[in-house]
């Protein structure tokens, strides 16, 4: 009897799961994730901290919350990156690559800018220079993607998606925590204050070479010669034309298939209950009397080695399992794992149980979120559209989430913490009948017969 691709798996052994990780292709990932990593707690965490200790008024830092739009619509200039090339840098490195080397100057520039500002005489400058980090940081996100999707083989993807994570982790931690740290530090040296932030900032500028390394040490994908020809073809075209076809070529290319509309809204909907769950995760840990020491220590500490753990965990997964099954895995551990959040609630201020409650959590969610997105990457197979499809998929889950999210603290008010996570656990039904419908429909039989082709 014959068998399609979504069914013949291949089970690799444990030692042959370790050595994927070691593979040029996905330590080029890993170290391209760093560099995704490294600007986004710089935009949040370490900038609102700048700006408390520079006196800024709590309602203007609230303001800049608005700095993370560009990662909600960075799909409206991803086609960008799929119809043009950069001008000398795309001819000496590559279509791709061409990309990151741009997005990675500019990143770095952007935030040696927002270094030399000064949060407390000009706030304006400042959110100027921190809104063209968030975006440049959010353009280098799309071509990351595009070349992670563009240049692993199916085999890999798993493990350089659980490697992206992880490394995009430590990024944000270090420009986040290591921000303060090093403030301190330069602070215990002499310096005063606003200087000590200035430098901060600058070494984390100076860490985006470690993005540019990867970028270097990196090696163009191969589809990259299909779009050279079709961009060949449309030389003597403006650029506005170009782009614009671009967009349009990939939006229908998306909705061409089956099921399209399905499958976004299964995509926007699977992480929302534990997004929900988690969402409110700080105030939910004060409001037991736990101490900001025990939040940070256990739930920034502890929940960050338990995402490492999960993201790899949820690599071997997706590499071990169809992508059905995996799926179905993922979002059965981290739906169920909500309700230790609704026993902690119950238990109260308890510490070990409170440790139990955010590994078990963080772990599983970090599961759920490796082998989405290895989902996320099967359903952009065209090389013309990766970056523009992928942006479109991303920005879709992340605006869910925050749009279902407005209303949790009333949620919470009206119902009470035990209550709201069983509420929030409840929220995965309608991807779970999704994720049901389209196995029944043959949606995943479809993919692997795209992905093996």
């Amino acid at each position: 009897m014959s068998t399609t691709p979504s069914s013949e798996v291949v089970r690799p052994a444990f030692l042959d799961t370790l050595a994927v990780y070691l593979k040029r292709r996905v330590l080029v990932v890993a170290l391209l994730g760093f560099s995704g990593g490294l600007p986004f707690s710089l935009t949040g965490m370490a900038l609102q901290a700048w700006m408390t200790e520079s006196g800024v008024d709590i309602r203007t830092i609230g303001l800049f919350a608005a700095i993370g739009i560009p990662y909600l619509i960075k799909f409206l200039w991803a086609p960008l990156t799929d119809a043009l090339d950069v001008p000398i840098l795309s001819a000496r490195l590559g279509r791709r690559r061409g990309w990151l080397m741009l997005t990675q100057l500019w990143l770095m520039a952007a935030i040696a800018l927002l270094a030399f500002g000064n949060p407390a005489l000009s706030p304006l400058l400042v959110a100027l220079a921190a809104l063209m980090v968030a975006t440049a940081s959010a353009t280098q996100d799309i071509i990351i993607d595009a070349f992670r999707v563009e240049s692993l083989p199916e085999d890999e993807q798993a493990a350089g998606m659980a490697s992206y994570v992880a490394a995009y982790r430590v990024g944000a931690l270090i420009s986040g925590a290591g921000t303060l740290f090093l403030v301190s530090g330069f602070e215990g040296l002499g310096l005063g204050q606003p200087t000590a932030w200035t430098a901060g900032f600058v070494v984390m500028a100076v860490l985006v070479l470690v993005g540019m390394g990867a970028t270097l040490l990196a090696v163009e994908p191969a589809q990259s010669a299909a779009a050279a020809a079709e961009h060949a073809t449309h030389a003597r075209e403006n650029v506005v034309t170009r782009v614009g076809k671009a967009a349009v070529s990939a939006f229908l290319d998306f909705f061409a298939r089956d099921m399209a509309l399905t499958v976004l809204a299964f995509v926007a909907l699977f992480k929302l209950a534990d997004a929900l769950a988690l969402s409110l995760t700080t105030p939910f840990v004060l409001d037991l009397g736990f101490s900001r020491n025990e939040l940070a220590g256990i739930v920034k500490g502890i929940g960050f080695i338990a995402t490492l753990t999960g993201g790899f965990a949820g690599g071997y997964v997706a590499r071990a399992l169809p992508l059905a099954q995996s799926l179905w895995l993922g979002g059965i551990l981290q739906t169920v794992t909500i309700l230790a959040f609704a026993w902690q609630a119950v238990v109260g201020m308890d510490v070990v149980t409170l440790t139990f409650t955010i590994t078990v959590q963080y772990f599983t969610d970090a599961i759920g979120t490796v082998i989405f997105v290895a989902y996320l990457s099967a359903l952009c197979g065209n090389p013309l559209h990766t970056a523009t499809q992928y942006a479109l998929l991303t920005a879709l889950t992340a605006a869910g989430r925050t749009v279902f999210s407005l209303g949790t603290g009333y949620l919470v008010h009206a119902t009470g913490w035990v209550w709201y996570f069983v509420i929030c656990a409840a929220a995965a039904t309608p991807s779970f009948i999704l994720l049901a419908y389209l196995q029944r429909r043959g949606h995943f039989v479809t993919l692997g017969e795209k992905r093996a082709a």
